[in-house]
């Protein structure tokens, strides 16, 4: 079964970037994910469209920690990040997929992508749409699409414009 994820992190309250995300998006994908650092209300009306946590910027007390969702055949854990301390590494992250049994996560916090696959566990940093920083600061935002099957996972970066990003497209083969 193939299933396709949203993943958006770090808007820092731009909220008409995750407007025009949801309302290109709706519809066209299985679930959005956003994983923190919105500085929004936690009862936005677009977050009846999306999954998300709260951020080490937002201040709202209903936002959760971390959220555990099952789509499809897909277990995910969706975290900030902060609290895991990813900007030192991903080995606390890793820790807690494997306590919650998730084999995907989605994260934020640092505003650098990447994706990084061990151990059947795949973890997803989309990175800043509104304030990236790092190698790839200089696209200006970025968002990612997770497309899943029983045999890879596909994982394409974007820019706010919508517009795929060539050279940031990762293949990972599951069951290798």
């Amino acid at each position: 079964m193939e299933m396709l994820y949203l993943i958006v992190s770090d808007s820092h309250g731009d909220r008409d970037i995750l407007c025009k995300l949801v309302k290109n998006y709706t519809g066209k994908v299985d679930a959005m994910f956003h994983c923190g650092d919105s500085e929004l209300k936690s009862d936005d009306e677009l977050f009846d469209k999306m999954i998300v946590v709260g951020g080490n910027c937002d201040y709202d007390p209903e936002f959760l920690g971390q959220a555990v969702k099952q789509v499809g055949p897909d277990r995910m854990l969706l975290v900030h990040g902060h609290l895991l301390g990813v900007g030192f590494g991903l080995n606390r992250l890793d820790f807690k997929m494997q306590e919650e049994g998730c084999g995907i996560a989605f994260f934020g916090h640092t505003h650098q992508l990447g994706a990084s696959f061990n151990d059947e566990r795949l973890m997803i940093n989309p990175g800043s749409i509104s304030f990236p920083r790092g190698k790839y600061a200089s696209i200006g935002g970025t968002y990612a699409l997770l497309e899943t099957d029983e045999d890879y996972y596909r994982i394409q970066y974007y820019d706010r414009d919508m517009k795929p990003i060539k050279e940031l497209k990762v293949v990972f083969e599951r069951g290798k």
